[in-house]
């Protein structure tokens, strides 16, 4: 995704087919505040491209303690937060209710630039193979600068199971 070439389309820079606002996002995954990661997701092919939008404000709980006087967004809270991503488009779009997905792997994890509180945090997120378990990769960027990048594993199950 961040290694395009002229020759390869930008599946990002089309026009969403569907968006979710915070509400949207809430009513497909289960998690909130302070742990909702995720403010804004624009589906681009469905079951396959998607952008989501986190605004990283100077509020949020983590930052009281990491780091004191110089605040930094945790590395783990920006792959959860492309986990989040990838999960409401995949729940979002009806033929899967009663479905949780959970985390099984992350792979080739790099954090590339800080995220600061005010930074406007995309995330773009490609999935990979989708089934009852499913692989995708996502890339945060700030200011359009590669922040993080990692390749993630998940499990769709039933509610009851989780």
């Amino acid at each position: 995704m961040s290694t395009e070439t002229a020759a390869t389309p930008n599946p990002f820079a089309a026009p969403p087919v569907r968006s979710l606002d915070t509400a949207g996002v809430k009513k497909a995954i289960p998690h909130r505040y302070p742990f909702l990661l995720v403010d804004k997701i624009d589906v681009i092919q469905e079951d396959k491209y998607c952008v989501g939008t986190k605004m990283v404000t100077v509020n949020e709980h983590f930052f009281e303690g990491h780091f004191p006087g110089q605040p930094v967004m945790p590395g783990v809270l920006i792959v959860e937060s492309m986990a989040q991503t990838a999960c409401a488009m995949l729940l979002s779009k009806g033929g899967i209710e009663g479905k949780v997905a959970f985390f099984m792997g992350i792979d080739e994890a790099k954090f590339r630039s800080p995220v600061l509180p005010g930074c406007v945090l995309k995330h773009h997120i490609e999935i990979l193979r989708l089934g009852r378990a499913g692989k995708f990769r996502g890339e945060a960027f700030v200011d359009g600068k590669l922040a993080a990048e990692a390749n993630m594993t998940f499990a769709l199950v039933d509610k009851a199971q989780g």
